[in-house]
């Protein structure tokens, strides 16, 4: 309702109480105005009345939603089920146009706004987080994989003799297949062993830029967030390396918006030497359904190349969806939820130590690791192999999600790749381990409901290692008495063939 609505609405009901009406609409407006004038995410979060009401207002200025619209083209915002409409907020047209991603639509002014104002408030929770000299970013509807392909593909254009990636080690499908799929070939850097940590060999990455030579290589492809006992690599020295030798870098730092240490790692990465782009996943970081990612970098051109990559329009829904989450919570509401996650590793890492403790296990040693935790299964692993896969499959059927327990010795072959240690980031690894993080949105609760159950499985499977081990000195017994019967059955026919004799 405008001004006229509500003067004409006056003749109706008291002015008094139409003023009322009108003054706390426009408090909704107030903020409204100020998301669109400063571009930046608001401190305190929006009540659901006034998001639906500025969600509203921008499907309005979409074509489908126009009053009496007469489309005659082919793609034209039909939707044949309500039910879809509405869980879209009549959003029909996507986000951007055939060329670029990031482009306004002509038949949707509102969501192309919407397009605009989630990249600004993206922009400025990344700031936020850590990175402060950021240039540019903008949201996907890819997840993280497919987002690091998109910035190769780009890179091709730029590089076009380059047929190499060269990528430390880290036992992640999606980022290995990242590069394949992109068509380069990975070189794969194993990790050394420092302590309990699994760290960047700096020495064979620099050996492997000069054997292959730098116009060969499309990038470094680093990784900051990774489940323990790998731990970030070593950015800022990537990132020399990557200047010294003008070769451009790429940073999967998949939910590493979350902890404080990776954003550090990239601002002081790009301050030192060279960071072309680093990508992060929204469903992890944001506390959203799978779907999209970010795509960030220092090189305002270069990340609008890569948005321009991208072929076609595309979903608006993660656009949609981080919109809502970032406005619902604020950016206080969010550095809380950041505050919370470190409070929730401490607290994650002391339960985990005394727990292991009674189990004469140890919580590894990774202090360079921000979000994910391990702790050794040495007693179950002496036993049998079967023991601690065992435990992986009793937390699941538990309930227990997320927990990664890895075994010694797997193998697996990924797009004609074979990994030694599969899972473990490295090919021999010194024991089978038990993975767990502490991500964004964790409560106290789930630590003690996981540590509860964990602690009931390593029974369960420790006293059925007991049973077994009984098991099997009873046979061992069962032979030794029948030997020594046998034997003494012999000695006394002995005896009796001598006396006879």
């Amino acid at each position: 309702m405008n001004r006229e609505s509500f003067a004409a609405g006056e003749r109706l009901v008291s002015p008094a109480y139409v003023r009322q009406g009108c003054e706390a609409r426009r408090s909704h407006e107030h903020l409204i105005r100020l998301l669109l004038e400063k571009g930046k995410c608001p401190e305190n979060g929006w009540d659901e009345s006034t998001l639906e009401l500025f969600l509203h207002e921008l499907a309005i200025m979409d074509s489908n939603n126009f009053l009496g619209n007469c489309g005659v083209g082919e793609r034209e915002g039909r939707v044949a089920s309500a039910l879809v409409a509405r869980r879209h907020y009549r959003f029909i047209h996507g986000i951007g146009r055939s060329g670029d991603i990031s482009a306004v639509q002509p038949k949707a002014a509102g969501s192309s706004l919407l397009n605009k104002i989630t990249n600004s408030l993206v922009l400025d929770i990344i700031k936020l987080a850590g990175v402060h000299t950021i240039a540019n970013c903008f949201v996907v509807p890819m997840a993280t994989g497919m987002s690091l392909t998109l910035c190769f593909l780009t890179l091709r254009h730029k590089r076009p003799k380059a047929k190499y990636i060269i990528w430390p080690r880290i036992d992640q499908k999606s980022c290995f297949k990242s590069m394949i799929t992109a068509g380069f070939e990975p070189v794969v850097i194993e990790n050394v062993l420092e302590g309990d940590e699994l760290r960047t060999d700096l020495q064979a990455v620099k050996a492997k830029v000069q054997e292959l030579g730098p116009d060969n290589i499309l990038c470094i492809h680093s990784t900051t967030s990774c489940f323990a006992p790998r731990v970030p690599d070593r950015l800022e020295e990537l990132a020399v390396i990557c200047a010294d030798f003008g070769i451009p870098h790429i940073v999967n730092n998949a939910y590493g918006v979350q902890s404080s240490k990776c954003m550090h790692l990239i601002q002081q990465g790009a301050r030192v030497g060279r960071i072309d782009a680093f990508v992060q996943s929204l469903d992890k970081n944001f506390m959203v359904p799978v779907g999209g990612a970010i795509i960030a970098g220092f090189n305002d051109s270069f990340i609008q190349e890569i948005s321009k990559m991208y072929p076609g329009r595309a979903s608006a829904s993660p656009s949609l969806d981080v919109l809502i989450t970032l406005l619902s919570l604020g950016s206080n509401g969010y550095k809380k939820l950041l505050k919370e996650r470190k409070e929730m590793f401490s607290y994650l890492s002391n339960q985990i130590k005394k727990l292991s403790e009674a189990y004469n296990e140890r919580l590894l040693h990774t202090p360079h690791n921000p979000i994910s935790l391990a702790v050794t299964l040495k007693t179950l692993d002496k036993h049998h192999d079967k023991a601690v896969t065992q435990l992986g499959s009793m937390l699941f059927t538990r309930q227990v999600s997320g927990a990664r327990v890895v075994p010694l010795g797997s193998v697996q072959t990924v797009s004609g790749y074979t990994f030694r240690g599969f899972m473990s980031h490295t090919n021999n690894y010194p024991c089978a381990y038990l993975n767990a993080a502490a991500a964004i949105g964790m409560k106290m609760q789930d630590v003690d409901l996981f540590i509860k159950r964990l602690d009931m499985c390593l029974k369960t499977v420790r006293k059925e290692q007991s049973k077994e081990s009984d098991d099997n000195y009873d046979k061992t017994e069962d032979v030794d008495i029948e030997e020594m019967a046998l034997k003494l059955d012999n000695v006394l026919l002995d005896t009796h063939q001598d006396a006879s004799s």
